[in-house]
């Protein structure tokens, strides 16, 4: 009897262990799922705040009043939405290098002015003219058509058609991946200029133009001058406990034929990725 009891007694505090373990573990699952639902909120905040950037800027590029209007020139600005720090800058697209009506001794001056050699420079601005030309005949600097991308090892050949991303870049005959990094931000397919706009221009596409940099910083409050109407626009937000979000915008002003808009989107990349 007395064996009896001891047994029983061992059964319960076997089955009081796991039930605590069970109750524990439940509590641990939900603890984690109450943070991640928490990280997810607060990450959902930061984009959010990063989109009001974009469209708060697109409302001061209409504004009926210049004085309100920002400028287009790239000079930052910074506002509070409801405690997040919000900062957004502006540059014409008018101001960035054309891949697709770019002259090949531009394109050549430009990487110069990255840190290429000036021969690897002059072969990387044939490659990207034989890109966009829609003729199978390399380039005097350096030919980069299909035999040459075969003769690199690449699965592809020179696409012999106009740029519809910047990213397209990246496939060219010689581009490399901290190269790209430094030069995509100067670059465009939008603004359909063989020369950039040097009123807007900043330093590195002067300096390929072979035009001095403008002398000191841009004054927050110096007056906008009218762009072109196509523009990009980087926004970002940062929350107070670190989260972050970036939107890097391109959109040209006027209706996209929805009811109600105020401009079309070109192009859209959250934290980097293309949408």
């Amino acid at each position: 009897m007395r064996a009896s009891r001891g047994a029983a007694l061992l059964l319960v505090l076997w089955l009081v262990l796991l039930l605590s373990g069970l109750v524990a573990g439940y509590a641990l699952t939900a603890r984690v799922e109450s943070l991640q639902g928490n990280g997810a909120a607060r990450a959902l905040v930061a984009r959010e705040a990063a989109r009001a950037g974009v469209e708060y800027a697109t409302s001061r590029l209409l504004a009926a009043d210049p004085a309100r209007r920002w400028a287009v020139d790239g000079r930052p600005y910074r506002f509070d939405l409801d405690g997040t720090p919000v900062q957004v800058s502006l540059r014409d697209e008018a101001a960035k290098i054309d891949l697709n009506q770019a002259s090949d001794v531009l394109l050549r001056d430009f990487f110069v002015v990255l840190g290429e050699p000036r021969d690897a420079a002059g072969r990387l601005a044939a490659a990207i003219v034989d890109w966009r030309d829609p003729d199978h005949l390399g380039q005097p600097a350096g030919s980069a058509e299909d035999a040459d991308y075969a003769a690199a090892g690449l699965a592809w050949g020179a696409k012999d058609a106009p740029f519809e991303t910047v990213a397209e870049l990246e496939q060219v005959l010689g581009m490399r991946p901290a190269l790209y990094a430094r030069a995509a931000e100067h670059l465009t397919v939008y603004s359909g200029r063989a020369a950039p706009d040097a009123e807007f221009a900043d330093g590195v596409v002067r300096a390929a133009m072979g035009l001095p940099e403008k002398t000191g910083p841009i004054a927050p409050d110096a007056p906008a001058l009218s762009g072109s109407g196509t523009y990009s626009i980087d926004s970002r937000a940062r929350l107070t406990d670190g989260r972050s979000a970036r939107l890097s915008v391109v959109l040209r002003l006027g209706s996209s034929g929805l009811p109600g808009s105020t401009y079309t989107t070109l192009c859209w990349q959250a934290d980097g990725a293309a949408k």
